[in-house]
């Protein structure tokens, strides 16, 4: 039969040019994600986080307010939490400061759906690590420090999808940031302490209900809040909502507001990458060119 209306050519060459970006991307990432776990440094850097926050759990006191559910139990999930923000932020927006200024963005954007397919490994590599570091302090949390873990099916398929789409909402905009912040050496000095304050306002170490009202309203609309109280739905009893804002989970708000910022930020993260490539300097493309 002939392909008269040129309509089937169109979606199949789509289709097939989505499925290669898809497929490149998740080689290049697991190809990252080997050279990371034997690379000493970089390995003791993802078991430091676990392992500070099984010594939190193990010397802090007392109960979360409002319950008989331990602080350790809160300080755990906090730390699954932080292994998500970890990955998507910290170490993202540093490595992407430190690619920008060595030309692998350049030679990215010279390769046909380049972009697409370098944020698709970023993502591989940072879901790999935030799952690995949040595994082990859920582990350690619960045959070190007797911490509760997930209690039904319905808990663990929260467990396993909060941080997966908490990540989809913090690794676009961890590739904008380390797109746009100065190099390297200062990227992570000017995203620092916004950062931390975030965390701190979220939720993460302590109850967001200790926190003035004010604050509350403003971390709402950000995915470090929704995705630090979707792992704590998953970890912790419900006796722990007494210290939950509206003594609920939310869990709606913490798949559509994660939603939201994954869907907007995979659509303006490659285009950002493109826009500050065009402005690299005569010296750095010339750079990259001579190391490819």
């Amino acid at each position: 039969m002939k392909r008269g209306d040129g309509t089937s050519p169109g979606p199949r060459g789509a289709g097939h040019g989505s499925g290669r970006v898809l497929a490149v991307g998740v080689r290049r990432g697991l190809i990252e994600v080997h050279q990371l776990v034997r690379t000493p440094r970089e390995a003791f850097t993802l078991l430091s986080t676990p392992l500070l926050f099984i010594v939190l759990g193990a010397v802090v006191d007392g109960d979360i307010p409002g319950s008989a559910v331990p602080m350790a139990d809160l300080l755990v999930a906090g730390g699954v939490t932080t292994m998500v923000v970890q990955a998507g932020l910290l170490t993202l927006v540093q490595t992407l400061a430190v690619e920008r200024e060595d030309g692998t963005l350049l030679r990215m954007r010279a390769v046909p759906h380049g972009m697409p397919a370098y944020l698709v490994a970023k993502t591989v590599v940072v879901v790999t690590t935030a799952v690995g570091g949040g595994a082990l302090t859920l582990a350690a949390g619960v045959l070190v420090l007797g911490t509760s873990g997930p209690g039904s099916v319905r808990d663990w398929l929260v467990l396993l999808s909060v941080p997966a789409i908490g990540l989809l909402a913090l690794v676009p905009l961890g590739a904008v940031l380390g797109a746009v912040l100065p190099n390297a050496r200062e990227a992570l000095g000017f995203l620092m302490i916004p950062l931390l304050a975030l965390m701190l306002f979220s939720g993460i170490y302590f109850p967001v209900t200790s926190l003035p009202g004010a604050v509350q309203d403003v971390v709402q609309g950000f995915p470090l809040k929704w995705t630090a109280q979707g792992v704590r739905a998953a970890l912790l009893p419900d006796a722990a909502l007494a210290a939950e804002a509206g003594s609920t989970w939310d869990l709606p708000k913490v798949y559509l507001i994660n939603g939201a910022w994954a869907l907007a930020g995979f659509l303006v993260a490659p285009r950002v990458l493109r826009r500050m490539t065009r402005r690299a300097t005569g010296a750095r493309p010339e750079k990259a060119e001579a190391e490819a």
